[in-house]
């Protein structure tokens, strides 16, 4: 089965230059807009597509440069026999090493035997298709692949589209299903002047077994078909190529079906065809369908399959596709300087339980990866108040993400940002300080670009609170408090870490009297504040109301150290 083994594009539209070698299976292609994911499946697409000429305009080139040729080279393996005919194709025969995904300029009987295909298209914009080799290059030689070969090759397209492949035209995968071929001659003619009368009886006992596979996976998908037929469509506007499409049992045409149902029929019968095309394109996959379709149509495409039944090259941006996915399947684009990288996400502890709990990370320019809930809270808060109070743009419309380490020990944090960091997002660490990071790692961080929020030595986020923020501000954290967990929980808490020294209504008396709370007391508060699993504020929502209706409002009554992380925290989530 033809695989694509490597990808080089030079000076297509918003790619300067791109070298990949792709995986044989599932390709998912995440990053942020106008990336280039859509350019690559298009690239593929023009290269392998089965058509003698392609709509290429002076907007196609890299920069408007029509000097610049645009250039666009794959590299197959898993070639057929015929494909690798001495006779047809021997001077143009190259190698594929698996072991280091290099491709050499002659064939081994260690390696896999490849085949180039070139497309390049100059400033006539007439476009070139031409078998490449160094060998054959250095002899003058030249040739393109059979016609029958580059129908063979073509990918198929499961686009907004998709309906053209749900008649018998001369592209449709239909005609990969089985080798059954119309050839309804006089009939044809007299079901077109009948409109259809008598012969749908015709066509379906021609196309028994490719109706048969139709119905089984439509069945299998859900898509709502019954047993299908062959009939003459009624709107085609003549009879011949295409005239013959699938109808549902009752007679309806089954390109009348909804965009995300036309889709997954489509993904299914191509997945049957995979022996004669084995390569698929599909932009935006999640489009039209909802999420329980969406992961049945990647099981469709081969994402649970470890046989590898098709190619598939995708985007996406949703992360019900990230957490049907495995990090092996996911290939983050990212333009660098004047070229372009494709990286793998990887398969590490650290990158499936982001994949898992945060899938959004992955779709995001910039990630700020938390400790904990508390605070990933706090910040969606302090967010939230510049939005609402302050006409500030928010840190998701900037194209930002939370990642929560899930709040065990400040190193995990630290090790998940590493991780997002050399995949290529910005990327902040927030973490606590009351336990102290490992020296080395945060070394490694700052040396990598990470940027690093941290309370002040030995405090966590809410030691932090209550020694720095107003007595006003403490007021109505005690009172929120008492809000969320009862006067008896606050005061239990407090009786609890002051070893009975200390109660609710003391402090209560305290700042009655005194107008103020006393360090011994913050101190307290905030031991209190952060008992393990019970703690006062312990959830996003909890901690995003502290941010939005206190911290906010009243930050600029805190201490300056307090308000300097605030000031950082704001600045990076808030870069242009």
């Amino acid at each position: 089965m033809a695989r694509i083994r490597r990808l080089e594009i030079r000076n297509f539209r918003s790619i300067k230059s791109l070298d990949w070698a792709p995986s044989a299976g599932i390709n998912c292609l995440i990053g942020p807009g106008d990336s280039g994911k859509s350019t690559i499946l298009d690239a593929i697409d023009l290269c392998l597509g089965a058509r003698r000429s392609v709509g290429i305009a002076d907007t196609d080139f890299y920069g408007l440069a029509v000097t610049e040729p645009i250039v666009i080279t794959v590299t197959l393996g898993g070639l057929s026999d015929e494909l690798l005919s001495l006779e047809a194709y021997g001077e143009f025969l190259r190698g594929h090493d698996a072991a280091t995904g290099q491709i050499e300029p002659e064939p081994r009987a260690d390696i896999e035997t490849a085949l180039t295909l070139r497309l390049e298209v100059g400033a006539d914009l007439e476009p070139s298709w031409q078998l490449y080799s160094e060998r054959a290059q250095e002899q003058g030689l030249e040739r393109g692949l059979a016609w029958k070969h580059r129908a063979a090759l073509a990918p198929a397209r499961i686009g907004n589209y998709a309906s053209t492949h749900l008649s018998w035209s001369r592209s449709s995968v239909l005609n990969r299903l089985t080798d059954e071929r119309p050839d309804l001659g006089a009939e044809l003619a007299r079901a077109a002047r009948d409109a259809r009368t008598g012969f749908g009886n015709q066509a379906g006992a021609q196309f028994a077994e490719t109706l048969q596979v139709v119905t089984r996976t439509a069945t299998a998908l859900g898509v709502p078909v019954g047993q299908a037929q062959a009939m003459l469509d009624a709107h085609a506007v003549s009879i011949g190529d295409g005239a013959i499409a699938l109808h549902s049992q009752a007679g309806i045409p089954l390109r009348s079906l909804g965009t995300g149902s036309a889709r997954l029929l489509m993904a299914g019968l191509q997945r049957e065809a995979a022996q004669a095309a084995t390569i698929a394109l599909v932009d935006e996959v999640e489009f039209g369908l909802e999420p329980h379709r969406l992961k049945r149509l990647l099981d469709s495409l081969g994402a649970k399959d470890a046989n590898l039944p098709l190619q598939v090259f995708m985007t996406t941006h949703s992360p019900v596709s990230l957490r049907e996915l495995s990090g092996n399947q996911l290939f983050i684009v990212r333009r660098e300087g004047e070229r372009h990288v494709v990286r793998p996400a990887g398969v590490t502890d650290q990158v499936q339980g982001i994949l898992r709990a945060d899938p959004e990370a992955f779709l995001a320019k910039s990630i700020l990866v938390c400790e904990g809930a508390s605070e990933i809270g706090l910040a969606r808060g302090i967010d939230q108040y510049g939005v609402e109070d302050h006409n500030q743009t928010s840190f998701f419309a900037l194209g930002g993400a939370y990642v929560n380490a899930g709040g065990s020990t400040p190193d995990l944090c630290l090790e998940k940002a590493l991780v997002m960091r050399r995949l290529g997002y910005d990327v902040a660490a927030f973490i606590d300080a009351d336990k102290a990071p490992t020296p080395a790692l945060l070394a490694t961080l700052a040396a990598e670009g990470v940027v690093l929020l941290m309370w002040r030595t030995g405090r966590a986020l809410e030691d932090e609170l209550f020694i720095s923020m107003s007595d006003a501000a403490i007021d109505s954290l005690l009172h929120y408090a008492i809000e969320r967990i009862g006067r008896d929980g606050v005061a239990e808490h407090i009786r609890s870490k002051s070893e009975g020294q200390r109660t609710l209504e003391a402090i209560e008396g305290e700042r009655a009297a005194q107008g103020v709370y006393a360090a011994p007391t913050r101190e307290l508060l905030g031991r209190a504040a952060r008992v393990s699993k019970n703690g006062w504020f312990k959830s996003v929502s909890a901690y995003q109301h502290v941010g939005r209706r206190i911290v906010g409002p009243q930050l600029q009554n805190a201490e300056p150290g307090f308000v300097d992380v605030m000031n950082r925290l704001w600045a990076w989530t808030h870069a242009a």
